[in-house]
């Protein structure tokens, strides 16, 4: 993410935090950490589909590939 304070004053503040929805893996999530909204990255869930990048508001999140810059390496695809 390029800019964690414009994440939460447009994305979150003006958009309702679409990322939220548009994620198909639930990467992103807002969560309140000591009554401020704080935006979650759970990579771990990250399905590489790319969408992050495309629909993001903003263009703030920027998706880069695993695995040493090929992307994922399914060896059955």
């Amino acid at each position: 993410m390029k800019n964690p304070e414009l994440q939460r004053t447009s994305e979150l503040d003006a958009f309702a935090g679409p990322s939220t929805r548009y994620c198909p893996a639930g990467v992103y999530e807002w969560v309140e950490k000591d009554g401020q909204p704080v935006f979650v990255i759970n990579a771990q869930n990250c399905v590489h589909c790319k969408t992050c990048d495309i629909k993001d508001p903003n263009q703030n999140i920027n998706w880069v590939p695993p695995q040493g810059g090929e992307g994922p390496v399914y060896p059955n695809m």
